[in-house]
């Protein structure tokens, strides 16, 4: 297809698709002629991942592009696909207390987790729970274990997916996506969850009516 077709399938203009191949996002296309060049579904399906991490991820180019070098380097495992993709999405947190880094070392320890020292979620929830404090609230410590219980869930139903993507490349993207996209997906429900338990708990199961719901 020419790149017209290509923009017209994936929703990515020209100029863009000719930057992400200068950038090393996207294989180049087939030359073809003096002035044509010719795409597949490929490059489609790299177009849609690309669009994911910066769209719904929030990657920068840069970091996205780190990514995809990671996946399309057979020599780099699957797990270590997993941290790069992790270290590349965007979470800028103040400094966390070392008594915040120690609630968050406790349920490591109660849930028997083991990761690398440099692993972006340990400053990540530290920072929450420091968060936690300003607000008054000090006593997260049931909160912070019942949410590791849930998200152990949660990490399992993603590498699940992840092995059942079949050869090394497709359970790379499947890493990089469910990072990219399962944050936003697992917002949305739990979004979801929350009213609909609030409902039960607080109106006998009664979705309120005084606004508009979706069809």
């Amino acid at each position: 297809m020419r790149i017209s077709e290509l923009s017209d399938r994936t929703g990515v203009s020209p100029a863009s698709i000719k930057y992400y191949a200068r950038e090393g996002l996207l294989p180049a296309g087939a030359r073809t002629g003096y002035n044509s060049t010719e795409y597949d579904e490929a490059h489609v399906a790299r177009l849609r991942l690309i669009r994911a991490l910066i769209d719904t991820g929030g990657l920068t180019v840069a970091a996205a592009a780190r990514v995809i070098a990671a996946i399309d380097d057979p020599d780099v495992p699957v797990d270590s696909v997993l941290g790069v993709a992790q270290r590349a999405v965007p979470r800028e947190v103040a400094s966390p207390s070392e008594d915040a880094l120690e609630q968050v070392r406790a349920v490591m320890r109660e849930r028997g987790w083991a990761t690398v020292a440099g692993n972006p979620g340990i400053p990540l929830a530290a920072a929450v729970i420091d968060d936690f404090a300003k607000t008054g609230r000090t006593d997260v410590a049931e909160l912070v274990s019942r949410y590791a219980a849930a998200v152990d869930l949660v990490a399992e139903a993603d590498l699940d997916l992840v092995a059942g993507s079949g050869d090394r490349d497709r359970m790379a993207e499947a890493v990089v996506v469910g990072i990219a996209l399962g944050d936003a997906l697992l917002a949305g429900l739990r979004r979801i969850a929350q009213e609909s338990l609030s409902h039960r708990r607080y109106r006998g199961g009664v979705v309120p009516t005084d606004r508009k719901e979706p069809a």
